[in-house]
């Protein structure tokens, strides 16, 4: 099978890709469209929902022009991966009964906090593995139970994104362990739902697809998908799941090392043999999710990233309208400042479940005179986000025990040298760029693999591909940013007594 290839369908929050790989892992056709959630109809304007025939439909234009230029002979299996928490219900025949509320929708911020009030956050983690963020699936399966009681009754199962994907192109249910434990429902060192937390959303055991394993088959392309797709009908449909743990596994880690996936928001994660659940990873922020493979976790901090570079280049370099040329203008005036931004100090936004949550501190920009440049502005936003990526390394030590030797980074922030370099300086760690930033569809054609017969295991996937690395050690400034840091690192905690009285 040295011609084979597999099809990705890679569904972000804001963009779908579908990639055909083939069997060493190099892409040979992709084709993407952007994505974004809606406002529901007829609903608040909080309210927000994704659109699953669009999707779908996004999916199928993508898949034909792929399938077409690679030929639906030369596929040998299909896999889908998509971000996480968002699910819904949907009947027998994989129709929704119910819209499919999107993570940036607002109606369960109450419902998050009554919940969590009533179980205690701290069990909540220890059960689950999640600090309480409001558009966790369990609070959005408490909300239907207590909002849409008609649609729960009228369900046959709810399913999370891919699974809502897999079965239009299989017309079967099914859910792995990577996108279930983004859902703060699993009891996650059994690798299984909590009845516990269940029973205490009041949301019916019932409802939950059987399971199955990343590089498992789910079923086959149906016709009605095939035509839809392009594919062949009965190409086989293999498990994936969350993007994050699969950019974990097409980044070619390797003991030692952690994973920085850095896109709008930056992700840093690790495989850890335990769950641990203890005090210093719940008081720093951690959560964990399970690994693609049984038997591990998946330890991490979620971490704004460049959601602020692209808010830097939209008011300071908005004069240069190509968006490829920008980035290449905003790096190469910056290379050019020197460390420390000329005085300027940027706190990247704390409103994921990073280091700094604790603190409370909005986004924030110090030090400016009137003779400071854009380009030390943002200098000043790498090297926050490096310094932020340095304060997850030490939560990570205390927590988790995880001290990584060297840092592999992935995605749309791995092109970016001057960050990169960054990274080492201030972590004082190699950094590690693999050829494949796109992590994510690497990661989902390994299993795909798999799954189609082509190799007997992932190890096997990892051993006989190529990653094609480059390796940026720290250079003569790190001492320097070692000062520099330390100045930092207190700014988050003197700030947090105003945002708090802002707050109040």
């Amino acid at each position: 099978m040295k011609d084979a290839a597999v099809l990705v369908v890679d569904c972000g929050a804001t963009n779908i890709r579908v990639v055909a790989m083939d069997a060493a892992g190099r892409t040979i056709a992709q084709a993407g469209e952007p994505n974004e959630p809606v406002p529901q109809p007829d609903a608040p304007k909080e309210w927000f929902i994704w659109d699953v025939e669009r999707l779908w439909a996004i999916i199928g234009r993508c898949a034909r022009q792929v399938v077409g230029r690679v030929g639906p002979a030369r596929i040998k299996a299909v896999a889908v991966t998509t971000w996480g928490a968002d699910g819904t219900l949907v009947d027998e025949r994989g129709a929704l009964v119910h819209p499919l509320i999107a993570w940036r929708c607002e109606r369960t911020a109450a419902t998050a906090e009554a919940v969590s009030r009533r179980l205690g956050r701290r069990r909540l983690f220890d059960v689950a593995g999640y600090p309480v963020i409001h558009f966790n699936t369990l609070f959005r399966m408490a909300w239907l139970a207590e909002n849409a009681p008609d649609a729960v009754q009228r369900a046959r199962h709810f399913l999370m994104t891919p699974g809502l994907v897999s079965q239009r192109l299989t017309g079967k249910p099914s859910i792995d362990p990577t996108i279930a434990s983004t859902a703060m429902a699993m009891a996650l060192a059994k690798r299984d739902w909590s009845e516990e937390l269940l029973e205490a959303v009041g949301f019916p055991k019932r409802l939950l697809p059987p399971w199955v394993e990343p590089g498992a088959i789910i079923g086959e392309v149906t016709a009605e998908a095939a035509e839809a797709t392009g594919l062949a009908a009965g190409t086989p449909v293999v498990a994936a799941g969350h993007d994050t743990q699969f950019a974990l596994l097409g980044s070619g880690v390797v003991p030692g090392e952690a994973v920085v996936s850095s896109g709008t928001w930056e992700i840093l994660i690790a495989r850890a043999e335990r769950f641990t659940p203890n005090k210093a990873s719940f008081e720093g922020g951690l959560l964990y999710e399970c690994d693609a493979e049984p038997g591990r976790w998946n330890p991490q901090l979620l971490m704004m990233g460049s959601g602020v570079l692209e808010w830097v280049a939209a008011r300071w370099f908005a004069d240069v309208p190509d968006r490829t040329r920008r980035y290449e203008v905003m790096i190469r005036e910056a290379a050019d400042e020197a460390p420390g931004s000329g005085g300027v100090v940027l706190l990247p936004s704390f409103t994921g479940t990073g280091p700094n949550q604790k603190y409370g501190t909005k986004g924030t920009l110090l030090g400016l005179t009137l003779n400071t440049s854009r380009a030390q502005v943002y200098r000043a936003a790498l090297e926050g986000l490096a310094y932020q990526l340095k304060d997850a390394l030490a939560v990570f030590g205390k927590a988790a025990g995880i001290q990584p030797k060297a840092l592999r980074v992935v995605g749309g922030g791995a092109k970016n040298r001057l960050w990169n370099q960054l990274r080492a300086d201030v972590t004082g760690l190699p950094v590690v760029v693999p050829a494949e930033t796109e992590a994510t569809a690497l990661g989902a054609a390994m299993v795909a693999l798999v799954g189609a017969g082509v190799y007997g295991s992932v190890d096997e996937v990892r051993r006989r591909m190529d990653f094609g690395e480059t390796r940026f050690e720290p250079s003569d400034a790190a001492g320097l940013y070692a000062d520099l840091y330390e100045a930092y690192r207190g700014l988050a905690p003197a700030l947090s007594p105003f945002y708090q009285r802002d707050k109040s």
